[in-house]
């Protein structure tokens, strides 16, 4: 694949429909050009503030058209995103502003507060206000970075380059920042049919948060295909629906969990649908019965499920509309991920490395365009994890005759809860550091609503009268509310070990999981 270029779709865009609508966000609407030179106006202001290639530019906001125009004004320095979890607990936005040493940070009015402390005294860091409010003192606001400099009409960084650092949970109870590239962004998104230019013209819903890749994807897939985005700041079902119906919305991508509190919405049993032509998720499996109700409401649309990781840039397999069919003769494949996707390869190992025959269960290997530049910062987890050029990824499963991909249960210490990622051993680490935790346990158990949900098991102090609700309070002033907690049982006994003195999780986690037929839910 040549030279790929994010900015490269964006300035196509514009010659080619630059009063077509773009973007639009709350009352705002933006046009291909405008979104085009608003680009250049604040990448120009960026290099006068030192921005240059290879540089990090960290954003701590929620959704916007301005977080966008950001994104294509940063990739025009050939210098790199940083995009934030707005669930991270202050602890954790601290320990990635450390880590990625970024000289440009860009906020929201929703976290100018935090940042501002964060950053006090830190004269190497510039702060710019992106909020609809006026900008608090010491930050340079969204309209005057746009005046500094004259506009940077190149396209930036191509290929290999770095064009973001995106980060993801560590098994080590710290996050770790893939490095993405641009053709990495863009390959993942061409061979998972995001771009199909024939809808031009119908929009794309965008409330998948821009920090995670499904969602800055939506935004780049928008401009390959010359479609507008409507952009939603946080996920409400009722405003989602009427977006649906008032945009007439072509194309949702949701993780289970917000299909499911959207179509059981009371609103969404009288409101016109019809306009969804594409219904996409991925993140986690949808449960059988959330997927019966949404393809019985929505018969004219096309369902398709997406497997990938963070370290693979987004999808590396497909489920498509054809596999979608609870009652037909190919209902099995349901519980499949799909099969891999262009420029994806996927291999199914034994312990020793060693390639397992089709319909044997191992761990899961991904090879594809998309594949992480490696962990910034950490050399050791990227050799651990991206081997000759293949992802480990830390799912076990197998592949059948037909080259469709099973996962039944995760290799990694791993929990996803409404399609977020959780690692145990972050959330051990914050629990244990209570006084009155003498060891605890993190595993995830089945749960209806969330797929799975975070689960901690405690022992507690000798004397202690510490409560659940106390120790899940505690956990949320260290980690964000995702990973903490929802449920806690307090136990006497010492914990099962093995042989090398390790927990063994899988036997605590057997009694939740015994009357389901795979470990993943």
């Amino acid at each position: 694949m040549s030279r790929i270029h994010l900015c490269q779709f964006l300035s196509r865009a514009a010659g080619l429909f630059p009063d077509r609508m773009a973007i639009r966000f709350k009352a705002r609407e933006t046009t291909w050009g405008e979104l085009n030179r608003a680009s250049q106006e604040i990448a120009g202001g960026l290099r006068s503030l030192g921005v240059a290639s290879g540089d990090r530019v960290l954003i701590l906001a929620l959704n916007s058209d301005r977080y966008v125009e950001f994104c294509y004004a940063v990739w025009r320095l050939s210098a790199a995103v940083v995009p934030i979890n707005t669930r991270w607990s202050r602890d954790e936005v601290s320990y990635a502003l450390s880590d990625s040493q970024p000289n440009i940070v860009v906020v929201d009015d929703a976290f100018a507060g935090m940042v501002g402390d964060l950053t006090a005294g830190n004269d190497g860091v510039r702060l710019i206000h992106i909020g609809d409010g006026a900008p608090p003192e010491g930050m340079i606001s969204y309209s005057t970075l746009r005046e500094f400099g004259a506009p940077e009409t190149g396209l930036g960084g191509a290929g290999e380059d770095m064009a973001g650092i995106f980060y993801t949970g560590g098994t080590t109870g710290r996050a770790k920042g893939v490095m993405l590239c641009h053709t990495g962004l863009v390959a993942t998104l061409l061979a998972g049919k995001m771009t199909d230019e024939s809808a031009r013209g119908v929009a794309i819903l965008c409330v998948l948060p821009m920090f995670h890749l499904a969602g800055a994807q939506l935004a780049i897939a928008s401009a390959i295909a010359n479609r507008p985005l409507i952009m939603h700041a946080a996920f409400d079902p009722s405003a989602i629906i009427d977006s649906i119906v008032e945009d007439r919305i072509d194309t949702l991508s949701l993780v289970p969990a917000m299909w499911g509190m959207l179509i059981d919405h009371p609103k969404a049993q009288r409101a016109d649908l019809s306009s969804l032509a594409n219904v996409l998720y991925g993140a986690s499996p949808m449960p059988e019965g959330t997927l019966r109700r949404l393809i019985a409401r929505l018969p004219q649309a096309r369902f398709m499920q997406g497997y990938g990781q963070t370290e693979t840039a987004g999808v590396c397999t497909l489920l498509g509309p054809e596999d979608h069919d609870p009652d037909g003769p190919n209902a099995v494949r349901l519980k499949s991920a799909g099969q891999p996707i262009l420029f994806s390869e996927l291999r199914i190992l034994d312990e020793a490395g060693g390639d397992r025959t089709r319909g044997e269960v191992g761990e899961i290997a991904i090879r594809s365009a998309g594949n992480m530049l490696g962990y910034w910062n950490n050399p050791e987890q990227t050799a651990a994890t991206l081997k000759d050029g293949w992802i480990m990824s830390g799912d076990a499963g197998f592949i059948d005759r037909d080259g469709y991909v099973f996962i039944v249960d995760r290799t990694k210490d791993m929990i996803i809860s409404g399609g977020e990622n959780v690692y145990s051993a972050e959330t051990e680490s914050a629990l244990s550091t209570h006084p009155e935790v003498l060891e605890c346990v993190v595993i995830g158990v089945p749960d209806e609503k969330w797929g799975e949900r975070v689960h901690a098991i405690v022992r507690r102090a000798e004397s202690s009268g510490v409560t659940a609700e106390e120790l899940i309070a505690y956990c949320k002033t260290r980690i964000g509310g995702y990973k903490c907690p929802q449920t806690i049982e307090f136990r006497e006994e010492p914990f099962p070990i093995s042989a090398a003195g390790k927990i063994l999780k899988r036997d605590l986690r057997a009694a939740y999981w015994a009357k389901l037929d795979r470990n993943v839910n």
